[in-house]
């Protein structure tokens, strides 16, 4: 790890400064939400930014809110620690909170930000799916006003994201879901915690009112693909089908076909595939039983 280079640092107090900074400053700048990929970037990977824009500062870009149309509004520098342990989320949706808490150390989700993290578009990042999976959608500001993005759509590639230079991610919003909304997020990595994902499948269904049919289903897979990705012929085959076993295995296999992985140092593409299937099946069974009581009970809860 060296030491990083000069540069000069911008910390403005609103959208606009921040956004204008970008225009005027010209290329080489870099926005500052929570650092954790940044500084890695500039100490390990050779990134020698001309400039840094912190955005810290920045007013109304934190919190988790729910509002009274049911849509809940996560800040842009709400921190993976703060998703993690919110009373809201933990109610509604505790795979999400799970996907955060398999972010890095708890030092990391202390700092690292969910905006800083979709911006940063890593294809293995632990909350994206399970975002994607809630339909949730980005806001995106910039001197010249606000547009929003669906986050299926945000991502077009590593490290690649629908935003110019000039924009900020200011919030990611998930719309009012049934309160018979079931999901899970499973990542597979050699150690439980800490590393990249090899694999990360997110799967959210609606069990219906009769017999349990499996309704509203989407199943994003992470860490497979240069962006997440739904799997959409596997949620077709078990739209609106009554949860088994062998269902939730063909399901899986299907999802596995729609993987598109690459052999690299972490694994082979074969493997990915095939944890793509085993995952799946889990993660689909595993939501149907509803969230574990302890980190203990859920990482030995196997189908």
């Amino acid at each position: 790890m060296k030491r990083t280079e000069p540069f000069e640092m911008y910390q403005p107090t609103s959208l606009k400064e921040a956004s204008r900074l970008l225009k005027e400053k010209g290329p080489g700048g870099r926005f500052l939400a929570g650092g954790t990929d940044l500084v890695i970037a500039m100490k390990e990977k050779g990134l020698v930014p001309k400039y840094v824009v912190d955005l810290k500062r920045l007013p109304g870009l934190t919190g988790i809110h729910e509002n009274k149309d049911g849509r809940i509004t996560i800040g842009a520098l709400t921190t993976m620690r703060e998703i993690e342990t919110s009373p809201v989320l933990t109610k509604k949706y505790p795979f999400l909170c799970q996907s955060a808490a398999e972010v890095g150390s708890i030092q990391i989700r202390n700092r690292a930000t969910v905006g800083g993290n979709m911006s940063n578009a890593t294809p293995s990042a632990d909350v994206a799916p399970s975002l994607i999976a809630l339909q949730a959608k980005t806001t995106i500001a910039s001197a010249a006003g606000e547009r929003t993005v669906a986050l299926e759509e945000f991502f077009r590639g590593p490290g690649q994201n629908v935003m110019s230079t000039d924009e900020i991610l200011t919030e990611v919003t998930i719309p009012k879901t049934s309160s018979r909304l079931v999901g899970e997020y499973i990542k597979f990595s050699p150690r439980e915690m800490m590393d990249l994902a090899y694999v990360g499948v997110a799967v959210v269904y609606t069990l219906g009112e009769k017999e349990k049919t499996c309704e509203a289903v989407h199943i994003v897979l992470g860490a497979v693909a240069p962006t997440p990705i739904r799997a959409k012929k596997a949620e077709d085959a078990l739209e609106g089908q009554i949860l088994s076993e062998a269902l939730a295995e063909k399901v899986g296999a299907l999802a596995a076909e729609e993987a598109k992985p690459i052999s690299d140092v972490r694994s082979s593409a074969e493997y990915r595939r095939a944890m793509v299937g085993a995952m799946t099946k889990r993660a689909l069974l595993n939501a149907a039983v509803g969230p574990a009581k302890s980190w203990v009970e859920r990482r030995d809860r196997r189908y």
